[in-house]
This record gives structure tokens, C-alpha cells and sequence, in this order.
């Protein structure tokens, strides 16, 4: 959607003080749910606008977004910090042309994204430094979150993936994946959601969503957006899969377990030292990488719903579905379908999931 420079770009500039910022559009990625800006001005803090348009979300989950941020920051969590408006908003509304918009200003975070950086941690530092500050974070923020009280709650795991909402997004030519996503949310239902294990989580939390500074290492986390009631196990599940990137091309599947597990308990020291995780929690680790295989699931055909486009699986989405259909744990990391030439694609001549 274009955002209108002659309206709402200089009433926005007004409200935040960004009169002598330079502000310059961030191309958005396929399914960018938000048009997102960056303002620089010269001895100032860079910042990031965002300006929601998406009827998919309404007042009360933008709140309870940005509160949830500030609440992190204020006690000692890497994010990056929500600004206040001139009128000492957090979030502020316009309604232009019948249409409403949802503004936030944040912090830039300082340092550069991983794939920005080529995918090179700081000069001099092993890179189990790395896999352990990911991990110390996340667990910082957890803490955190066992704390936080919210004035304006965001919306929990089940009020979205639920049996009615899987039946009506994922098509009909995919009863078995139906079936299996149900199966998935049944298991689900049945795990304790007590304050140690189940709270305001990032859910989306991977190298695309946090930056890094080259000097110290530190990593500062954005990009809350979908940020909701769940398990702290899914964004360790979440940090799981990233760590695949590392070994992806290695052909021997020994190997490949032999370093996630090394990495893993490298995420984890880092992850133990600022918060606890209970073993009932890490021994469910494969279930919660068979959820973060049904988000990825959901997610794509939500793009597709979203865009009007006919529903069409390439290589990777049916890859997904094929793991999650014939009940392959591990992102199929370890198995026969996985291929190091083609990391994390299938193609079946038999059934090529196009409809």
C-alpha cells in the first residue's frame, strides 16, 4: 500500500518531531504486514517509523505491543525502545481517506543485521560467543516477561491457531495436512501454560529481527509484531532452526546432528544463565519445532490469502507440508528427505501441491 507523502508522512513528521529528519522508505519483504521508514538526522539517534494499515490488527494489539517493549526496556532488556510522540503517546492513530493508520517510532538498534554483515560476527570473537548471546538474550527477555503484568493484553496462541482458522485458511486439496495441524493443536492443548513456562514471548524471534554491534557483540531485538502469549519453548524452537543455517551444506547427517547438538547447548548455556527452563520444556523441543513448522505453514498461505493470490506451493512450502504430513521431527534435518545440495526444498512429481 502506498502511504501518502503529501498527508500523512508531514503530520506524522509533526507529531514525532521529525521535521529535519531525513526519511527514507525500507523496501518491504513479500507479506510485509506494515510500510516501514528510516529518519536520520545528523547528531540524533536514528530512528524507525512504522505506519500498520492492515484491517488484521486494531488498537488494542498495538498497545499491547509497544507496552510490552517499553516493559522490556525499562527492565534491562536489548530492544529496541519505543519513542514517545509529543503528546507522550506510545502509539498514535490517524484516519485518513476512510482508512486508519497505526503509528510507532522506535530506536534503531544499533550495529547491523547478520545477512548485512555477510554473515560475520565480530572480528576476533569464536562464533559459540555468538550462539551464546542469542541465547543470554532471549533468556533476559523471558525473565522479563515472567514479570510483566499488561494494562493492554495481547492476544494468546489459541485465539488465533485454532481448529476453525486452520480449516479455513489451509485448502481443502490438503486434508492430511488439515488433519495434522489439528493433531498438532490437540497436543498443545494439553501442556500446562503455568507463569514459568507460558508468557509474552517475541515469536518470531531470528537474525532478521535483531541487529548486532560489531564492537561488543551486543544484540538488540526488534520486530514484535507478532508477539503473543505462548511457550518460551517456541522461541527457543525458533532459535533452533536458525541454527541449521550454520551446517545446511554439510552431506553427512551424523554431522549435522553432531553440531546442532553442540550449538543447542550453547543456546542453552547462554539462555540458563539469565533464566530457567524446565527439562519437561526442552524434552518437548522436536513438538515445538513442529509448531514453528506450522507458523512458517500458516504464515505462507496468510500471504496468499492476504494478496489475493491463488493458493501455490513452491519448493520450500511443500517441503514443510511434506514434514509436517508424514510426521518428520526436525525440520527433517536428520532425514532421508533432507538434501544439502537443495537445503529445505522438495519437489514431488507425483503431487506438486499446486492448485
Amino acid at each position: 500500500m502506498k502511504i501518502s507523502d503529501e498527508y500523512l508522512l508531514p503530520l506524522v513528521s509533526e507529531l514525532y518531531g521529525l521535521e529535519d529528519y531525513e526519511i527514507q522508505l525500507i523496501p518491504a519483504h513479500e507479506g510485509g504486514r506494515n510500510v516501514v521508514f528510516t529518519c536520520v538526522k545528523v547528531g540524533a539517534d536514528a530512528k524507525i517509523l512504522r505506519i500498520g494499515f492492515l484491517p488484521d490488527r486494531n488498537r488494542e494489539d498495538f498497545l499491547g505491543e509497544v507496552e510490552f517493549i517499553r516493559y522490556l526496556y525499562e527492565h534491562g532488556g536489548s530492544v529496541s525502545d519505543v519513542v514517545s510522540s509529543r503528546k507522550g503517546n506510545l502509539l498514535e492513530e490517524i484516519n485518513h481517506k476512510n482508512h486508519t493508520y497505526f503509528i510507532c517510532l522506535f530506536i534503531k538498534a544499533k550495529g547491523k543485521m547478520l545477512a548485512e554483515n555477510h554473515y560475520q560476527y565480530r572480528e576476533g570473537a569464536p562464533i559459540t560467543e555468538y550462539y551464546y548471546n542469542c541465547g543470554k538474550v532471549l533468556g533476559k527477555l523471558h525473565q522479563i516477561s515472567k514479570g510483566y503484568m499488561p494494562v493492554h493484553r495481547r492476544y494468546s496462541f489459541f485465539d488465533k491457531y485454532n481448529a476453525e482458522y486452520i480449516d479455513k485458511l489451509i485448502p481443502h486439496s490438503l486434508p492430511l495436512l488439515k488433519e495434522k495441524l489439528l493433531e498438532l493443536l490437540q497436543t498443545l492443548e494439553g501442556l500446562d501454560r503455568n507463569q514459568g513456562i507460558f508468557g509474552m514471548i517475541h515469536f518470531d524471534f531470528n537474525d532478521g529481527n535483531y541487529s548486532i554491534n560489531v564492537d561488543d557483540g551486543q544484540i538488540t531485538v526488534y520486530d514484535f509484531d507478532n508477539s503473543c502469549y505462548c511457550w518460551y519453548m517456541y522461541d527457543l524452537a525458533d532459535l533452533w532452526t536458525q541454527g541449521v543455517g550454520w551446517i545446511q551444506f554439510e552431506p553427512d547427517a551424523d554431522k549435522r546432528k553432531k553440531f546442532m547438538d553442540d550449538y543447542f547447548e550453547t543456546v542453552l548455556a547462554g539462555y540458563g544463565s539469565e533464566t530457567k527452563i524446565e527439562d519437561l520444556m526442552l524434552d518437548q523441543l522436536p513438538l515445538f519445532i513442529q509448531l514453528t513448522l506450522m507458523e512458517n505453514i500458516v504464515d505462507a498461505f496468510e500471504v496468499m490469502h492476504n494478496t489475493g493470490q491463488k493458493p501455490e506451493c513452491d519448493e520450500e512450502l511443500s517441503y514443510l507440508i511434506k514434514c509436517m504430513e508424514d510426521d518428520i521431527p526436525y525440520k527433517g534435518f536428520f532425514h532421508e528427505i533432507y538434501s544439502c545440495d537443495e537445503p529445505f526444498e522438495y519437489v514431488d512429481k507425483k503431487n506438486s501441491h499446486l492448485y
